[in-house]
């Protein structure tokens, strides 16, 4: 995938484009509720990969991505009349990897939480191991300076 300024440029306007075509609906209905998350272009702009999220269930997942696949020349087409290019890049719609990231994320942070209140009830009944506070000044030492 390329960095260059104008496959960026030409990556958001395909973002834009299939993200007002899809909030208007597809006459398909597998189609559930879609997020396009990213596009990304290769260096000769032929080629555009279309990450996306769905909300709902596995099958829901699913069945929305064989609709995007139906859908891929209609979408491709629409593309087309909106952007001032030669040629028309081919769109592959990959699903992000983002829902299961953030379940993994929401996962470990609850374990974090778990744990910080483990370690704060054990903390509670912990008893210093030497004096309770080794940082007060003794009073032998209080003496000297008097």
């Amino acid at each position: 995938m390329s960095n260059s300024p104008r496959a960026r440029k030409l990556a958001d306007q395909i973002h834009r484009i299939l993200a007002e075509r899809l909030q208007k609906g597809l006459r398909d209905p597998d189609m559930g509720y879609v997020t396009i998350t990213d596009v990304r272009m290769t260096g000769d702009l032929q080629h555009a990969s279309v990450f996306f999220t769905v909300m709902g269930s596995d099958e829901e997942r699913e069945k929305t991505a064989a609709a995007l696949q139906r859908a891929t020349g209609m979408l491709r087409t629409e593309v087309g009349k909106h952007l001032r290019v030669r040629l028309i890049p081919s769109l592959e719609f990959i699903p992000d990897a983002l829902p299961g990231t953030v379940d993994d994320i929401d996962r470990l942070l609850e374990e974090a939480k778990t744990r910080d209140e483990q370690v704060r009830q054990s903390a509670q009944a912990a008893q210093p191991a030497g004096e309770s506070d080794p940082y007060q000044p003794s009073r032998a030492d209080n003496q000297t300076t008097e």
